[in-house]
């Protein structure tokens, strides 16, 4: 009896040993290894560098060594050199700087955990992008706008009192090679620049400083005038230029790296300059006096939807590129990667190709806004590989992310959503990595897999996003999500006294004859906003790639497309096939059980179930809804639809824009 009861106790701890949690994101390897690491260098930055090799490295002894190169001083400072030498029997990692030493020593580590063949070494690394920057849209009442992940990391009652977790989110930043972070919601509070939260923020500054992390604010353009300082925040007003001058020392007193200001300007209702007649270069170029002594940024986000043109996808267009070339030096333009809004799928912001003297950025979504929050496995990495196919990296020198994180024990809400925080950190380092790669760097450094199990994942994750637009809104479908919260599908959707461009009968233009916005030369012409090769490709119907097709064109519901298929057997080929593509998932999970722990495991099938159940309330409430339009029956060899028109019209789930909804509150309303 003795010995059974041992067996047993040892075996529980056995298992609470192998139990995990996901806090550790991709930084599991052990920290064990008691290595021999050699450096002279005793910045606090270096020597996080020599603890991580000494914890985790399980090689030959390495040197960490600032270097002047001749080839690393043609590089950015962070650039890095990982060699091995004396016949392999010692590792030498180089850089101009401490913190290209540091993420010389993350990137050896991945090596490690990948299984790379180090014998031989000899590595020169240098980010694409000079900066990498991750967006909060957190509040300071620690509501996350679009955080499906729990509340903001940033508990600023708290502070100066430090969460370990604000260090860990900076080593999780460093291995990835981020190295800026913006702290609040672009949809700024004034209070953000105040006295006693800028004091807040230098310590968190503090923390983030030795991973070579800055901290860069977002700033209501009206701050000024909203803390009763100044009468008016017209950005050729002295007092305004004044007010803005004196607040940006205070910031570098306190803060003598800080990054300088995001700014959301004249869009959904954030005040901006053209409240008082003044144009966006005015108003960024004003900040951008106040911040260049101090070497700081402007990023002026290019997000605008005035209803001044007919077709909101134009807009950003037409209030920038006229601009183009009255911007200060050290102000970019932070633009979506698409046109409209984080969509499953865009084409890209015709920006990127038309202010050629003006710097640029694209802003990313890492949360799943429209892409089923924190419920859905949506690998992102393809779609900005796609992204990156277009418009090419070496035109800019910045990124933004707009981050997935929050207090949840796994950071992201769903362990999969730790993979695009990851691939974004890894794609503005290299934007040439392809997502298979990146797919199975985190893989292998997340989960312990045998070979098929991490071909079998790596292939899910590949697949996801292409199948949540399956499911959600193929062939160019886009913004036809639920009201307000954007979970679920309402293509039906109708508001008393909306903005006609809030609805999605603006976007998906259904009717008897067919689907989709026409955006050709004979439509709202938004096509003649792309270079002339790409604007007659858009522009025919019959070359448009089918991925794009309802998006530039209304199509007739009996066109025959590219595949052969008619437009209505199309978006039924699709949406079944997202569907059938999320049982795949489920099935792939199932079979690498043995692989993973039971707590991740479980985590897991549970959200896999919600997607596949998900992606069938999407495929039914699009068909059937369009099919009042087409009046086409469903072809012979797809899934029947299981729902009523009518019971899901009655879907209302009752949450707002921070919150993810819970398994159960969607088994009892889809």
């Amino acid at each position: 009896m003795k010995r059974l009861l041992l067996t047993l106790f040892c075996f529980c701890v056995l298992q609470g040993a192998l139990a995990e949690d996901g806090s550790r994101l991709w930084l599991r390897q052990a920290t064990d290894a008691q290595a021999t690491v050699t450096c002279k260098l005793t910045s606090e930055t270096a020597q996080i560098a020599k603890a991580e090799l000494e914890q985790a490295w399980k090689g030959v002894p390495v040197v960490l060594k600032k270097t002047k190169d001749k080839d690393l001083r043609k590089l950015p400072a962070s650039s890095y050199r990982i060699r091995a030498i004396e016949g392999g029997k010692q590792i030498e990692i180089n850089s101009l700087s401490d913190i290209g030493l540091l993420y010389g020593a993350y990137h050896l580590l991945r090596l490690q955990a990948t299984n790379a063949d180090v014998q031989s070494l000899d590595i020169t690394e240098s980010p694409a992008f000079d900066k990498r920057i991750l967006n909060h849209w957190d509040n300071l009442d620690r509501r996350v706008e679009r955080g499906y992940a729990g509340f903001s990391l940033w508990n600023w009652e708290e502070l100066p009192a430090l969460s370990p977790r604000y260090k860990e989110y900076a080593r999780a930043n460093a291995s990835i090679g981020i190295n800026g972070t913006v702290l609040n919601n672009v949809n700024a509070s004034p209070k953000m620049l105040t006295t006693e939260y800028l004091e807040k923020v230098k310590v968190l500054a503090d923390v983030f400083r030795p991973y070579g992390i800055q901290v860069y604010l977002s700033v209501n353009f009206a701050t000024p005038m909203a803390l009763g300082e100044v009468e008016t925040a017209d950005p050729l007003n002295k007092e305004v230029v004044k007010w803005w001058k004196n607040k940006v020392k205070e910031i570098y007193q306190l803060i003598p790296d800080f990054g300088g200001f995001l700014v959301k300007a004249n869009s959904e209702g954030q005040p901006g300059p053209c409240d008082f007649g003044r144009t966006h270069a005015e108003g960024a170029n004003m900040l951008a006096d106040a911040l260049k002594p101090y070497k700081g940024i402007v990023m002026w986000r290019a997000f605008v939807y005035s209803p001044s043109d007919a077709d909101r996808a134009k807009q950003a267009y037409l209030e920038f590129q006229p601009l183009d070339g009255q911007f200060r030096s050290n102000v970019i333009i932070q633009v979506k990667n698409g046109p409209i809004d984080f969509q499953p799928r865009e084409p890209y912001s015709p920006l990127f190709t038309s202010m050629k003297q003006t710097p640029l950025m694209p802003e990313l979504q890492i949360t799943q806004e429209y892409l089923g929050h924190s419920n859905h496995l949506a690998f992102l990495a393809p779609m900005w590989e796609e992204f990156f196919d277009l418009v090419e990296p070496n035109t800019m020198n910045a990124i933004a992310g707009v981050t997935n994180i929050g207090t949840d024990t796994n950071w992201c809400g769903h362990h999969f959503g730790q993979a695009n925080w990851y691939a974004f950190g890894r794609l503005a380092w290299e934007p040439t990595l392809t997502s298979d790669v990146i797919a199975k760097e985190w893989l292998q450094q997340t989960f312990d897999l045998k070979e098929s199990s991490l071909t079998t994942l790596s292939k899910m994750m590949v697949y996801s996003h292409e199948a949540v637009v399956d499911y959600m809104m193929p062939l160019g479908l886009h913004h036809i999500f639920a009201w307000g919260h954007h979970y679920g599908p309402e293509p039906w959707c109708a508001i008393p006294g909306a903005r006609a461009d809030w609805m999605p009968s603006y976007y998906h233009n259904a009717d008897e004859k067919g689907l989709g916005f026409d955006r050709s030369s004979t439509g709202s012409n938004a096509v003649a906003q792309y270079p002339e090769e790409l604007c007659k490709l858009y522009d025919n119907i019959e070359t448009c790639p089918e991925k794009y097709i309802l998006w530039f064109h209304h199509v007739p519901w009996q066109h025959k497309l590219q595949s052969g298929r008619t437009l209505w057997e199309a978006l039924c080929y699709h949406y079944d096939r997202g569907v059938q593509l999320t049982r795949d998932f489920q099935k792939a999970w199932d079979n690498v059980k043995e692989d993973i722990d039971a707590e991740r495991f479980a985590d897991v099938q549970t959200k896999l179930i919600a997607q596949t159940r998900d992606a069938i309330w999407w495929k039914d409430a699009c068909l059937l809804y369009f099919q009042t339009f087409s009046k086409l029956p469903f072809p012979e060899d797809y899934e029947r639809p299981i729902h009523e028109l009518d019971d899901l019209k009655k879907v209302q789930l009752g949450i707002t824009n921070e919150e993810c909804p819970t398994i159960e509150l969607l088994n009892k309303n889809r």
